[in-house]
């Protein structure tokens, strides 16, 4: 059984999942990738408590240690590069290609930064799972399923260094 719950945070409405014990989805409404037949039914579970005090708290410029369990459902690649996202530090940005030469010491094998993009789009726990901490290699922010808007707000929030960071040029 899929449970849902809203939260309103301050860059807009988003939604929790969770299968009754682990935080499975958490998405900015509307985001692209947005399961488009989350189907579950509402409750108020107490780990949807445990993250909402946790997104309060992120929001108000904290940096909450995660004391829930998170489950990011996805294929073993797209996992691996998750798993490399939670370990990216608050308030910092590592470029796809890190990620990809970092994947590529873990496992032993080649892995482009266009694969390891595909995957962290596809995130399924944004902010928890830090997606948005991840930038071009030109310092451009690309790729953030939430919005370039929210990317920017989210870094900016961490207190990032964001000199080095622009918005993509218009195409």
């Amino acid at each position: 059984m899929i449970y849902i719950t809203k939260y309103l945070s301050p860059l807009g409405g988003m939604t929790m999942a969770s299968d009754g014990t682990h935080l499975t989805g958490l998405w900015f409404d509307g985001q692209k990738y947005f399961p488009a037949r989350l189907a579950g039914e509402e409750k108020g579970l107490p780990l949807f408590g445990q993250v909402r005090t946790w997104l309060d708290g992120y929001f108000r410029g904290e940096n909450p240690p995660v004391r829930f369990g998170v489950r990011a459902e996805g294929s073993l690649f797209r996992r691996a590069v998750w798993e490399l996202l939670r370990a990216i530090p608050y308030g910092t940005t590592m470029t796809y290609g890190q990620l990809a030469r970092a994947l590529e010491e873990r496992t032993g094998r080649r892995c482009a930064a266009q694969a390891v993009g595909g995957a962290v789009g596809h995130n399924p726990v944004s902010v928890i799972i830090p997606c948005h901490r991840v930038v071009g290699t030109n310092g451009s922010l690309t790729g953030y399923a939430g919005g370039i808007g929210k990317k920017y707000a989210l870094l900016q929030l961490e207190g990032a260094d964001m000199t080095k960071l622009h918005l993509p040029a218009a195409r």
